[in-house]
């Protein structure tokens, strides 16, 4: 690593801009203290969107790190954190496979698994591709008396194709491109309605910076992302039904990566997100006027900005849509790796929240990390969740069968 010796005048701007994200996560942890369950509604209200799976964390680098990925080093499944880490990944090319039993707790035979690749072009620009794959496993359609119709099992993909470039030393962007296709009933009649598979289009946009400095007189790389993603066309299951939107999701985060010494590094890691969805407001007795909030039936482009301001408890409702994720990382010789984190989501949006651990072994040919979730609350369907995940590096084998010849 080449070391950067930043002037004073550096030095006080990267002070400033660390101070700027540790201020804003110290307003969300005040904001989180201050509001109690329902202040002004009294009931959970949370952000309503299909296809939910699209926000869970394939791998298991993140996944033990309390869901943080948007700034951390560029790896095999940057794609579905931010694709713009692509343009700095080392190497040439590279696969990647990921699989995690979910809500294990609850059900038996829920699964989400991923494949992802990339291919290096030149040393700026960088394509990547992705498939990742929901089975909810079996389940059994009765009808209003108990009888057996079908079994079916409901599976949902999304398949992915992105294209990173270099803009600088320390800046890259990146565009992806999304099909999504969820089939939840496979096409059976519900409640006297066809239902259908639902599709849609989206689309991601990213953006990296990258630095070496030195701070508290350590070699340190500072790290900087944001990501928004599935900006896209809503979806819907019947032809009857209004369509509703998907998670579309605004991510920012950054990392500051210490080398200690040769063998060494450690790495904290900072994300936080939002779903650009409208909130759903309050409504009147009879359910026909809104008397808190703002009407969420609105085109994607109206939603995504609405979805900043439209909260029935305003400011402090907004402050309870933001997620935060904090991860640590430590490396040795660059072959081991211990990760831990953690995630936080409030409980009237969610209350997902949890502490996170994992494992990581980089070898010649392969990459092995394993991750595992541990709820903060007692028979939580989180509880168990595991994640695997392998890796391979093209110019491994490239480098070995060089060595064989």
């Amino acid at each position: 690593m080449k070391l950067i010796y930043l002037s004073p005048q550096k030095k006080s701007i990267v002070k400033r801009v660390l101070l700027s994200i540790l201020t804003i996560f110290l307003i969300i942890i005040s904001a989180n203290a201050q509001i109690t369950t329902g202040e002004v509604t009294g009931e959970i209200n949370t952000i309503q969107s299909v296809v939910p799976f699209l926000t869970i964390a394939p791998d298991s680098r993140a996944g033990a790190m309390g869901d943080v990925g948007v700034a951390t080093s560029p790896d095999i499944n940057s794609l579905h954190w931010n694709p713009a880490k692509f343009a700095f990944i080392d190497g040439d090319g590279g696969l990647g496979l990921s699989y995690s039993p979910w809500l294990r707790n609850l059900v038996p035979d829920i699964n989400l698994a991923s494949l992802t690749a990339y291919k290096r072009i030149d040393d700026k620009q960088v394509i990547s591709g992705s498939l990742l794959y929901f089975s909810l496993g079996n389940i059994t359609f009765t009808d209003i008396f108990g009888n057996t119709m079908r079994n079916f099992n409901p599976n949902e993909f999304a398949v992915d194709l992105s294209y990173s470039r270099k803009f600088s030393d320390n800046i890259s962007g990146a565009i992806a491109f999304r099909y999504i296709y969820s089939n939840l009933t496979g096409g059976t009649h519900v409640g006297g309605t066809e239902t259908k598979p639902g599709t849609s289009i989206a689309a991601d946009l990213g953006t990296y910076y990258q630095k070496e400095i030195s701070l508290f007189d350590k070699e340190t790389l500072l790290r900087l992302g944001l990501n928004i993603s599935n900006m896209g066309s809503k979806m819907s299951y019947t032809d009857d039904q209004d369509p509703d939107f998907i998670p579309i999701n605004m991510r920012l985060g950054g990392s500051l990566e210490f080398v200690l010494d040769e063998y060494n590094s450690i790495t904290i890691a900072a994300d936080l997100n939002k779903l650009l969805v409208p909130t759903p407001p309050v409504y009147d007795s009879a359910g026909t006027s809104i008397i808190y909030g703002m009407d969420p039936d609105v085109s994607v482009p109206a939603g995504m900005i609405q979805s900043f301001y439209d909260a029935p408890g305003g400011f402090k409702e907004e402050m309870h849509e933001i997620t935060y994720s904090l991860g640590l990382e430590y490396w040795y010789s660059g072959q081991f790796a211990v990760r831990a984190g953690y995630f936080h989501e409030h409980e009237t949006k969610g209350n997902r929240e949890f502490f996170t651990a994992g494992l990581g072994l980089k070898l010649n040919v392969f990459s092995l990390d394993f991750a595992y979730l541990v709820p903060t609350a007692q028979n939580h369907p989180l509880a168990r969740t595991l994640r695997f995940s392998l890796s391979f590096e093209f110019d491994t084998f490239r480098k070995l069968n060089n060595q064989t010849e």
